[in-house]
């Protein structure tokens, strides 16, 4: 039965379109309504009652996640009988509830009216409210829930995973006095630095036909295998090409990224770490970051450096690092790829982390989560710090003759090491054994697959004899030269283990990633204005590699690879200067033959962040 209070609320509200629900929807308590914004334009809300609500004797806290991924499909599978929906129990079994659950489509998705666009800027400022984004979206239906929903007790906590991370902190920048708490899950935060679109200027081509998919398009239907991808791809050329070819060249952010594909004012504006340090948030909130977060590896540790130097550390924000694949906190966390974990990792951080985290800014109930809450892959246990990174002591790891890594400076004298980059025949990002392509747990794939080919350098450390205990960035400087006038540059740290290790497992013998990215040669002054580079001299390059939390054991060895394409994931560098690659002719592709430094001035190394006793000090027991 309709609670009362609902009913009476939402047919009061004469800004609101209601759609009326069958008996069995009536029966699941989930309602919905379209929410008016500032300008007229309305949002599509469900609204979820859980039991605990009936007959108005209590009232809940609202949990609200502002979705571009469908809030009807999302909440189609809630009752509170399914065992199967990651928000099953209207959000218990995620988040400990009972909270009221809204959910709602963003501007210009799925059901939801006004104009989409894609992790659009701040439009709104203090002397101009009427603009409008997804601050203001925030703010105008969070204000009309506590002011239309009887059953709330007038708080609301934000929570949203990848583009929701986004909206999720995109509600934090003047927020609505009634928001008490928020928690991003492996958000979008800049999508040129390191989040879906590029990764230091490489653009990720596989995503072309999301960019594609707005409804008004063909399916871009990309094959299944690595080797049938990169066909495709090749025979299109330039990732502009593929994209002609494909049809999507009126879509709106197809075309912007196309005109903007250097770190300029456009990618600036809607860089949400710089967003959030100019506009600090005065609510708790809790980043979450994927060590394997194969789409958004760079947000929620942007943010968290980004709000360090604001003082909002130990009381108001708070850092979990997870040993996950993207939006795995949310599922099962027993492992990523053939990495083992020996525990439901997501299970634990939602029910001794997550859930006292809400209940403790939404409650009231005592709350014993650390300011960090990090797991440590090598070791398997979580640990609870004070503060991320903790202090460690820089360790430079060489690159040296004959392939070898070693924490020994090599000769004085320059010597390099060649290879032959010919973007026909490209490296690729995932074994082919003709099986699918995971889009998952690519990054943390068995490296194994490029080693002997020509066109990638492997150095390998000698075999371990202490743990060696790395939390922070590893910072690769490379000593780097092309015969051409322009080159991509991809750094792998990886953990080789040894070929005896724990048999059958899929890690006997495995080169399994621990931190793994790509920068483009041409950003080597800036980011913002591209030059090109001098042909056949070394020059040094500061590649810093994803935050890792790892421990090498006795036994395994450290290795590093270095590549200068990763196709079919990344587009292909011409390996000749052009102004925007996405407009390169097939003439424009060509062999390069690459030199590393070994020794010399600008010998290249690792800085590994080494934490001095193997282990930072925890705070849980």
């Amino acid at each position: 039965m309709m609670a009362a209070g609902v009913i009476s609320l939402l047919l009061a509200a004469c800004t609101s379109a209601i759609s009326h629900k069958t008996t069995s929807e009536q029966k699941d308590r989930r309602y919905t309504v379209d929410i008016s914004m500032r300008d007229g334009v309305r949002l599509h809300t469900v609204i979820l009652l859980p039991k605990e609500v009936s007959g108005g004797a209590n009232h809940l806290p609202i949990l609200l996640t502002r979705t571009i991924y469908g809030a009807d499909d999302i909440t189609g599978q809630m009752d509170d009988r399914s065992e199967t929906s990651p928000f099953d129990g209207w959000g218990k079994r995620l988040v400990g509830g009972p909270y009221i659950r809204v959910l709602q489509d963003a501007r210009g998705q799925n059901r939801s009216g006004g104009e989409f666009v894609v992790t659009g800027p701040l439009a709104h400022t203090a002397d101009n409210h009427t603009s409008t984004d997804e601050s203001t979206d925030a703010f105008d239906t969070i204000d009309w829930l506590i002011h239309h929903v009887a059953e709330t007790d007038g708080q609301v906590g934000l929570i949203g995973t990848s583009y929701d991370g986004f909206t999720t902190l995109m509600g934090l920048i003047d927020a609505h006095p009634a928001v008490k708490v928020a928690v991003a899950v492996n958000p979008m935060v800049d999508g040129w630095r390191g989040d879906d679109w590029f990764h230091n200027g490489a653009f990720r081509q596989l995503l072309i036909p999301q960019i594609g998919a707005d409804g008004k398009h063909a399916d871009i239907s990309l094959p299944t295998t690595v080797s049938e991808q990169a066909r495709a791809f090749l025979q299109e050329g330039s990732a502009g090409a593929f994209g002609h070819h494909h049809g999507i060249d009126d879509v709106v952010f197809w075309r912007e990224i196309l005109a903007h594909p250097a770190y300029d004012s456009y990618w600036q504006a809607r860089a949400l770490d710089r967003v959030l340090a100019a506009h600090p948030p005065h609510v708790p909130l809790m980043l979450v970051h994927g060590l394997w977060d194969q789409e958004d590896l760079y947000g929620a540790l942007a943010v968290w450096k980004a709000l360090r130097p604001q003082g909002r550390r130990a009381d108001t924000t708070f850092l979990t690092i997870g040993p996950w694949r993207h939006a795995q906190a949310l599922e099962d966390g027993t492992a990523v790829g053939a990495l083992r974990w020996g525990q439901d990792t997501a299970a634990w951080w939602r029910e001794d982390v997550l859930t006292p985290f809400l209940a403790h800014y939404l409650k009231r109930t005592p709350m014993t989560v650390a300011p960090v809450t990090v797991f440590q892959s090598g070791s398997g246990q979580w640990l609870g710090l004070p503060d991320w990174p903790p202090a460690t002591t820089t360790r430079p790891l060489y690159l040296l003759p004959e392939h070898r890594l070693g924490f020994t400076a090599g000769p004085g004298q320059t010597h390099t090491l060649e290879y032959r980059s010919d973007p026909a025949h490209p490296v690729p990002f995932m074994p082919d054994a003709g099986g699918v392509v995971s889009d998952e747990t690519w990054l943390a794939a068995d490296q194994r697959f490029v080693t002997g080919r020509n066109d990638v350098l492997t150095f390998s450390s000698d075999m371990l004899t202490h743990p060696l205990t790395v939390q922070g960035s590893p910072i690769a400087h490379l000593g780097a030269s092309t015969s051409g006038t322009d080159a991509d540059w991809v750094v792998k740290l990886i953990d080789a283990y040894p070929a005896d290790s724990r048999p059958g497992s899929g890690v006997s013998g495995a080169l399994m990633p621990v931190a793994m990215d790509i920068f483009r040669g041409r950003y080597r002054k800036s980011l913002e204005h591209p030059e090109p580079l001098r042909s056949d001299v070394l020059q040094s390059y500061r590649i810093v590699l994803p935050e890792v939390s790892h421990t090498f054991q006795p036994g395994h060895r450290i290795v590093v690879q270095i590549q200068s394409s990763w196709f079919p994931l990344y587009d292909r560098n011409p390996q000749r200067f052009v102004r925007n690659i996405f407009l390169a002719h097939p003439a424009d592709y060509r062999v390069a033959h690459q030199r590393i430094a070994v020794g010399g001035p600008l010998e290249s190394h690792v800085d590994l962040p080494v934490v001095s006793d193997g282990r930072a000090p925890s705070l849980y027991p």
